[in-house]
């Protein structure tokens, strides 16, 4: 019998090409995984302790906070279910990307939440590629 092999679960989340991302209450990174850094472009030690700001274009940061204070105030999500959602996002170079993510709560002793974890993939190839297929459906539809 082979002895069992102990693999902490910070290396295994190092190896998944999704983002993973773990905040606070306040919206505070806790963790990032590497392919955090491979897609944003922030190294660990940047992204801890930094706002979800870092990743969220300006345009989208108040309707992003008003719906995160909502949902760290009453402890729910309407998204924590296993749904997928799609978002712009910026890099750290400041460049627009695309990404799916799935949101879990994080809650505490009590059940209170206490922060989100999130696994986010770049989509962005994916995204551009629908966009000109409906663009070019739209050219030979208007012909």
């Amino acid at each position: 019998m082979e002895p069992k092999t102990y693999v902490p679960l910070a290396n295994v989340m190092d190896l998944l090409l999704d983002a993973i991302c773990v905040v606070d209450a306040d919206g505070r990174y806790l963790f990032v995984s590497a392919a955090f850094e491979r897609i944003f472009g922030y190294a660990r030690n940047d992204a801890i302790g930094q706002s979800l700001d870092i990743i969220i274009p300006e345009r989208l940061q108040k309707r992003h906070w008003d719906g995160y204070r909502k949902v760290m105030a009453i402890g729910e999500s309407r998204y924590g279910h296993g749904d997928i959602l799609a978002v712009p996002a910026l890099t750290k170079a400041g460049n627009r990307i695309s990404v799916e993510f799935t949101i879990i709560p994080l809650r505490g002793e009590t059940g209170t939440l206490v922060g989100l974890a999130a696994i986010m993939r770049d989509v962005t190839k994916r995204f551009e590629e629908i966009r000109e297929l409906r663009r070019q459906l739209a050219d030979n539809t208007a012909r």
